[in-house]
């Protein structure tokens, strides 16, 4: 009875760990190397470039990250969550500090004029940390750090959000607020006039189409890089306008 247990145990656990190992997310332990921008406050690390603008109004506040070429991945990484210790550095790492998680909404462009310090140059793994995260793990006189990181299940709250810009003939959407997987790698939209029509990816986690979809309910298909797919049926009313942001009653 007892190894019983202990199978159905172990089964459950492999499923798990299939789930979450399956797409972007990764439970294995990776190096790469820290620094941090910007100030206390976040200042310099509002906006960037995945387009989340306003981090605070979005819901990702402070613990957020910029991340190097060989990460960003033109882009589609934005969204992702990382999980984030100080390693092998006794003099910088706080003794004892929890990991961080964060979750990338900007770039840190490399420097090819450089030959010192050149973190954040292909082919380097490396995380530019807000203020407030770079000093939950190490010293900010530190500088840089060696550190691990792993790809983590992304933890938000309320339903996935859309913000339409663009104009009467192109339609921008940006995509956050993303759970789980984070990072979105595929989105169509249908009008309510329309069918199916795949989005192409603009920047960041902005994406678009070349249509006029004003006085129309839209409908967004979203997938994220583990391969999960959520519909999302006339999120948007018909009296939409540029500027606004609207939320689906569901999350990944």
């Amino acid at each position: 009875m007892a190894m019983s247990h202990f199978l159905v145990s172990l089964f459950f656990f492999m499923m798990l760990l299939v789930q979450v190992m399956s797409g972007g997310i990764d439970l294995t332990w990776y190096d790469a190397r820290a620094t941090f921008y910007g100030d206390a406050a976040g200042g310099e690390t509002m906006q960037g470039a995945c387009g989340y603008g306003d981090l605070f109004k979005q819901g990702y506040g402070l613990e957020t990250t910029a991340l190097s070429t060989a990460l960003f991945n033109n882009g589609l990484t934005c969204g992702a969550c990382f999980q984030i210790t100080c390693v092998n550095d006794p003099q910088w790492c706080i003794k004892g500090a929890a990991p961080i998680t964060v979750t990338a909404t900007n770039f840190c462009p490399p420097d090819y004029s450089k030959t010192t310090d050149i973190w954040c140059n292909p082919p380097q793994k490396h995380f530019d940390l807000t203020y407030k995260m770079f000093t939950s793990i190490a010293y900010y006189k530190a500088g840089v750090i060696p550190v691990k990181y792993r790809r983590v299940p992304c933890v938000k709250y309320g339903g996935v959000r859309f913000e339409l810009k663009g104009n009467p003939y192109f339609l921008m959407v940006l995509v956050y607020n993303v759970a789980n997987a984070g990072d979105v790698t595929n989105v169509s939209i249908q009008g309510s006039k329309t069918g199916w029509i795949t989005m192409s990816h603009n920047w960041g986690q902005n994406w678009d189409a070349t249509m006029n979809f004003l006085g129309q309910c839209l409908s967004f298909l979203v997938t994220t890089s583990d391969g999960k797919s959520l519909n999302f049926p006339f999120v948007v009313p018909d009296n939409w306008q540029f500027g606004q942001s609207y939320e689906g009653k569901q999350n990944f």
